[in-house]
């Protein structure tokens, strides 16, 4: 689905990023990965081979999805698309319940999750206006940003940044759509990633998840659950889709979920 087409993952080294960037290069995709940690570039490098190239830097750094788009066009020729994963929670810098939330804690978590987003989108849309051919875009919200979780999941400005994803990426959306550009949104529940390791080795929360999350059997999310979305929404089976939101949870949205 994805033959010809040449792809930037703006944190593509670990958890849901490198699934998908497998994903995208099984379905003919050449795709150019940002990290921050060398050591996970590194690794990603050598696992996928000449169908990658790697650029480490921080997504919070304007330079880091310019040199990445550059890097695409100068080692496959072209770039058509950008998936931005990049993001985390700020709990350890000061995120939580409003009343506990400190003013760095909520700054921090806007750089992770919102800063580095609108730095690699606007870097896209320069590049996609410069080449004229149009382009397609990405973007990762999640479920807490629509669907809050009070007992288990409490970090009020991670969820203000992965609400405001959504707002952003559908205001843009319809700006550029006359420039044949497509800008939508992937929104997971938990999945087990780097980020979400308190959560999987916690059995209350577990627990929850079974009720939460019931598809198949009740469980985390894995990070190939969002395969199939992601190379959907990079290839031209949805040319006619933009400014869509996309949630990929397990049925997160439409449970209760119960506490033990």
């Amino acid at each position: 689905m994805l033959k010809d087409k040449r792809i930037v993952i703006i944190g593509g080294t670990t958890g849901l990023g490198l699934s998908l960037a497998k994903a995208f290069i099984r379905e003919g995709a050449k795709i150019t990965l940002v990290g921050r940690d060398p050591n996970n570039c590194e690794k990603a490098k050598k696992l996928l081979g000449d169908s990658a190239a790697v650029y480490t830097g921080d997504a919070s750094d304007p330079a880091t999805a310019v040199n990445a788009t550059e890097l695409c066009l100068h080692k496959f020729g072209r770039f058509d698309s950008l998936y931005h994963v990049a993001g985390g929670s700020g709990r350890k810098f000061g995120d939580g319940p409003l009343h506990e939330l400190t003013l760095g804690g909520w700054n921090k978590t806007f750089e992770i999750n919102l800063t580095g987003l609108m730095l690699s989108n606007q870097a896209a849309i320069r590049k996609f206006k410069e080449i004229g051919k149009g382009g397609t875009i990405l973007n990762m919200s999640s479920v807490l940003g629509s669907s809050p979780s009070p007992k288990y999941f409490v970090t009020h400005a991670y969820a203000a940044t992965k609400s405001a994803v959504i707002g952003f990426t559908k205001s843009i959306a319809a700006y550029y759509a006359f420039d044949d550009i497509r800008v939508n949104v992937l929104a997971p529940a938990l999945v087990e990633t780097p980020m979400s390791e308190r959560a999987s080795k916690d059995d209350a929360i577990l627990d929850f998840i079974k009720t939460k999350q019931p598809l198949d059997g009740g469980r985390n999310g894995r990070p190939e659950d969002l395969d199939g979305a992601a190379v959907y929404f990079m290839s031209d089976a949805s040319k006619f889709a933009t400014g869509q939101v996309l949630y990929v949870d397990g049925g997160w949205e439409v449970s209760e979920g119960q506490y033990s």
